[in-house]
């Protein structure tokens, strides 16, 4: 009984937000211009999904999302194995790599037009740039810390550098390189969002944002920020769902 009651528990969190938002718009405590009821943003929602244009933007947003996602996991994946495997490859990579995690993505945009000029190659490209950047150093730190012991029992038994690589490496590096996945999805997205703001689209959720914000349509405004939310959420969701499938061995 308490194990079923457990599985409510998230919902605790958004009746909370539903009934402090519901209590500030029906006292007035903010310009219900600015900040529209629930039930306003909701009806905004279904009538946007529901065959408006919300709808159409959520699709090419996750389609954005998922492009960078995927080519930054090609790229990545691989050439973390090979950076992790070999520490003193990395470590004259080290610097490189994380000068260029540490800067902003959005500093990139103007670089990315250059060479992509305006489109979804642009958007798509510069998403991927970040997502890779988090995915690589995931993957080569979970090859590095490798467990010692089971590296050792593998050369110990005569497996093959190759074979230690993909049997061994490979497969301890798999928690973290989730983790990677999830980070990287989630800025793919936020870099996905933003670039639909200010880098000439006619669609994605950025731009049902930025556009609803600029004809003051708030509850058009906030059930696309709504949407991007649940995107994120629903996302993030997917690859933890992955994972426990797949790598539950993890820590094991």
């Amino acid at each position: 009984m308490i194990r079923r009651l457990d599985a409510f528990l998230p919902l605790i969190g958004v009746v909370g937000l539903l009934a402090i938002w519901s209590l500030v718009t029906s006292r007035q405590w903010v310009d219900p211009v600015l900040l529209p009821s629930p039930a306003e943003t909701f009806k905004a929602f279904w009538k946007g999904m529901d065959g408006g244009a919300l709808g159409f933007d959520f699709v090419k947003t996750v389609y954005r999302t998922t492009m960078a996602t995927a080519i930054a996991a090609v790229i990545a994946i691989p050439l973390g194995i090979l950076l992790g495997s070999s520490e003193r490859l990395y470590r004259s990579l080290e610097f490189v790599i994380d000068f260029f995690r540490s800067t902003p993505a959005s500093a990139m945009f103007p670089l990315f037009l250059v060479l992509f000029g305006v489109g979804d190659e642009t958007k798509i490209s510069v998403a991927a740039f970040g997502a890779i950047l988090v995915i690589l150093f995931n993957v080569a730190y979970g090859v590095m810390n490798a467990r010692k012991t089971r590296l050792l029992a593998a050369k110990v038994m005569g497996a093959s550098r190759l074979r230690v690589l993909f049997d061994v490496m490979l497969r301890e590096s798999l928690p973290q390189t989730f983790v990677g996945l999830r980070n990287g999805v989630s800025l793919a997205l936020v870099i996905i969002v933003v670039a639909e703001m200010f880098i000439g689209s006619q669609d994605g959720l950025g731009h049902s944002v930025f556009e609803a914000q600029q004809l003051f349509d708030m509850p058009r405004m906030y059930a696309a920020i709504a949407a991007a939310g649940a995107l994120g959420y629903g996302l993030n969701l997917l690859f933890l769902t992955i994972e426990r499938r797949y790598v539950h061995w993890s820590g094991k």
